[in-house]
């Protein structure tokens, strides 16, 4: 559904769907995700209508939120006190049964890896990071304070994501796994151990989709040797195309030229093939849309697909700590609609990467708006 005319129609699925990712919903979630390497600290829920029937989605838990759900339906309140009917559903996902049980040292499956979504697994490998310091932290990111809480281990060995991953597949129907890693100290930046563990996992579960996520490896031939492993697709998340910005918001990461960026985004097309390379970057760090879109389009013109996510500072990061704020739903949508354009023209989707974030899609607005 839209409105106003066709040439500034505005889809009010997009702007509702990104109104939810910013400002949350009223309600319960059994699987939720408090902290870690990525940019929610949300709850789980398959989202329901139309073209996103059944898609996941990732949305902050807010009591202060205006929307709630009432017999599986969203629904928006106004100043009289009468809601209104949003026309989308939202399911909790349930708590997986994976999650009751534990390794024979002991150690609960779930400190091991995690569902996002219905159905996907998701593990950090290595919780730790070599530019966690506070003067080198990347400010949105919380990727050792899951460590600090105890509801993860430092290392998870490859034999450990190997037996989770087979229970998860067998007793949830899990589709498809993430592995992300802190950096590492040696030049891999942590691909060494993404490659261990990729293979430990297939050969416990045969054909199960993979995304690894890591910096640029010093060594480019480390992209090989991933997708070698059985790697299905790989993220090399950015952030910001904006120097400026990278220096403020990812003052360690930002010593990682673009220009290394670029390269392992190349040699990853090139091995893994287009639209099986994907890069995040977020909404809201102070960067121009206009360039953000048009730097998106780049991308995507290389192959890579950029997943496109609002930033939300999460408790316990540096940016919610100094005040930082969230972007306006419009905002969102826009930048959202100008790369979901692009990604269409491509004939680019994040489905098709069959791995990873883009192919979850739970924390961006992106396959709303066609990407």
């Amino acid at each position: 559904m839209s409105v106003g005319t066709k040439s500034t129609a505005v889809d009010v699925r997009i702007t509702t769907r990104a109104e939810l990712a910013l400002h949350g919903v009223r309600t319960e979630a059994p699987v939720r995700r408090p902290d870690g390497a990525g940019p929610s600290d949300d709850g789980h829920f398959v989202l329901g209508t139309g073209p996103v029937d059944g898609a996941n989605a990732a949305l902050p838990r807010d009591p202060a939120s205006p929307y709630s759900v009432r017999d599986g339906r969203v629904w928006l309140g106004d100043e009289s006190g009468t809601p209104t009917d949003t026309g989308l559903t939202l399911t909790a996902v349930p708590r997986p049964k994976f999650y009751d049980l534990t390794t024979a040292e002991g150690t609960p499956y779930e400190h091991i890896a995690r569902l996002h979504g219905a159905d996907v697994l998701a593990t950090t490998v290595v919780q730790t990071c070599i530019r966690y310091a506070e003067s080198d932290r990347c400010r949105f990111c919380t990727i050792e304070e899951s460590l600090r809480s105890g509801a993860t281990t430092a290392a998870k060995t490859p034999a450990q994501l190997a037996e989770v991953a087979e229970a998860a597949v067998r007793l949830d129907g899990v589709r498809q796994m993430v592995m992300t890693t802190g950096t590492t100290t040696g030049p891999d930046r942590g691909a060494r151990n993404l490659v261990r563990s990729v293979r430990a996992v297939l050969d416990a579960v045969p054909g199960l989709p993979v995304q690894v996520q890591c910096e640029p490896p010093g060594d480019l031939a480390w992209i090989q040797e991933l997708y070698d492993a059985g790697a299905t697709a790989i993220g090399i998340h950015v952030e910001s195309l904006d120097d400026a910005v990278r220096r403020r918001w990812m003052p360690g990461k930002s010593t990682v030229p673009l220009s290394e960026y670029e390269a392992a985004w190349d040699e990853a097309v090139r091995v893994f093939g287009p639209n099986r390379v994907s890069t995040y970057l977020l909404v809201g760090l102070s960067e121009d849309p206009g360039e953000l879109i048009a730097g998106a389009g780049e991308l995507i013109d290389r192959g890579v697909y950029p997943f496109v996510v609002p930033f939300r500072p999460m408790h316990g990061t540096l940016a919610a700590r100094d005040g930082a704020r969230a972007p306006d739903a419009e905002l969102l949508r826009r930048v959202t609609e100008g790369v979901a354009a692009k990604l269409r023209a491509a004939g680019m989707t994040g489905a098709d990467q069959r791995a990873g974030c883009a192919a979850c899609g739970a924390c961006s607005v992106l396959r709303t708006a066609g990407g």
